[in-house]
């Protein structure tokens, strides 16, 4: 025994401090025997006695008393020690890397996270604004655990996407426009448009939704973030097509919402790596699914 086990000076500390062999092997639960032979290796060790023992039971001797005290402060930095170690894997693995686009994180996230803290607040969710394609790069190169995306996407290894939510775009006009109860692409291609970023799939989808009706307007400005979108057709400054999902609160008194025809939804998925095998993870994609169609 060339290093002097913590367990062996835990079992001499438990002698000193109760006085007896046989009271510390019950404290300890182990057999008698081993309390002794705990205590003869550290003699061995330091080549030195440890311990009186005298039938009115067991005192230090000089040299035990000093190991003692210095025990005493080694084994509870010891304890200090292993519990911030044990707090520190606590918290990484309450940790879950998420990505979503500004659409996602505007209502739907805010709502998830909220019921997420209430049942687990260890758990740590650390939020990136990106992509659909950037999202499910990151997933398969281990920089995140959960990814909203838009649908479809293509299968990749390792990977699933889960269908979450298929809310209906709207059009979200100035209320002094006095829209028809009804938007049709005519009617919103002829008036000042603010479009989605040209890199997001509800641009292309909208896009295909004026190219279908033979319109190809030009956009006044593109965005990628819907609350600003919003903010600009409150001034007037042009109409938007955008996701409205069950629950968000009401937008500004200046903007009115109508559905179009023909209808379009926006639909997101959840992707995650196949193997989830941390319980923050799952609780995380729990709290999303609670969500889902809701």
């Amino acid at each position: 025994m060339r290093e002097i086990s913590l367990d062996r000076l835990r079992t001499l500390l438990a002698v000193a401090d109760l006085g007896s062999f046989a009271a510390a092997a019950k404290a300890l639960h182990l057999a008698p025997p081993t309390v002794t032979l705990h205590v003869a290796q550290l003699e061995s060790r330091l080549g030195a006695r440890l311990l009186h023992r005298t039938p009115a039971g067991v005192t230090a001797t000089a040299t035990g008393g000093l190991l003692i005290d210095r025990a005493r402060r080694l084994l509870a930095e010891a304890d200090e020690l292993l519990q911030a170690v044990q707090q520190q894997i606590v918290a990484r693995g309450g940790r879950v890397r998420l990505g979503a686009s500004t659409g996602a994180l505007a209502h739907l996230l805010p709502r998830a996270l909220e019921s997420l803290a209430a049942k687990h607040p260890e758990i740590d969710v650390q939020v990136a604004v990106v992509t659909s394609e950037e999202a499910l790069a990151r997933l398969a190169a281990g920089r995140l655990d959960i990814g909203i995306v838009a649908l479809p996407q293509p299968a990749l290894r390792g990977l699933r996407v889960s269908a979450w939510r298929r809310d209906p775009v709207l059009a979200f006009v100035p209320a002094a426009w006095a829209p028809p109860r009804q938007v049709t692409p005519a009617w919103l291609a002829a008036r000042p448009l603010i479009a989605n970023d040209r890199g997001t799939r509800l641009s292309r989808q909208t896009a295909e939704w004026f190219a279908t009706a033979g319109e190809r307007p030009a956009a006044r400005i593109e965005l990628n973030f819907n609350d600003a979108m919003k903010s600009l057709v409150a001034a007037g400054y042009g109409a938007a097509l955008l996701p409205h999902e069950a629950g968000a609160p009401p937008p500004d008194a200046r903007i009115v919402m109508r559905p179009i025809k023909p209808a379009l939804h926006r639909a997101l998925g959840i992707a995650h790596r196949v193997r989830t095998d941390d319980p923050p993870t799952e609780a995380t994609l729990q709290a999303l699914m609670a969500m889902r169609e809701r």
